[in-house]
């Protein structure tokens, strides 16, 4: 199971286009369907932040079941992310004075209770407070999305 943040999507959606890509996107959506990646609702809302249209936020609209809302666990994990004075920085002082979203915490505690690997491009920091920095703390496997192709064995 893998649980995706925004950037992966945004790199797919982006970048690989379905014309040039054919095979890449009939497994992306096989694993769609088998319920073997899916995203967060909070995933969703910084895809659509802007109200720009593009394949991805198209996408991201017609396919809202991708984007699951948070359980009450995830809620109690995200509870604990933020009792972390460090990760609070997770939200920006102009995400909040926005009203932004913000899916890290909400990712990280997806794929905790389901066990589950993050498919993220954000990269490890020492002493940051980013998505893959949560994962550790949590003890959440987190990868990027070259990454994520190998474990699946995708060659294009």
């Amino acid at each position: 199971m893998y649980v995706f943040d925004s950037s992966p999507l945004i790199i797919l959606f982006r970048h690989y286009y379905p014309d040039r890509f054919p095979t890449l996107w009939e497994n992306f959506e096989l694993l769609k369907a088998d319920n073997k990646i899916i995203s967060v609702r909070e995933v969703f809302n910084e895809i659509n932040v802007y109200g720009e249209s593009d394949r991805l936020t198209d996408w991201a609209k017609k396919n809202r079941e991708f984007f699951e809302q948070p359980t009450i666990q995830e809620l109690l994990i995200v509870t604990e992310v933020f009792k972390n004075n460090h990760f609070q920085a997770l939200i920006r002082k102009k995400e909040r004075l926005q009203g932004k979203p913000v899916a890290d915490p909400f990712v990280a505690a997806k794929a905790k209770v389901l066990n589950g690997t993050v498919v993220t491009n954000e990269r490890f920091k020492d002493n940051a407070a980013g998505l893959p920095n949560v994962c550790e703390k949590f003890e959440i496997l987190c990868i990027n999305l070259e990454e994520f192709m190998k474990r699946e064995n995708w060659i294009f």
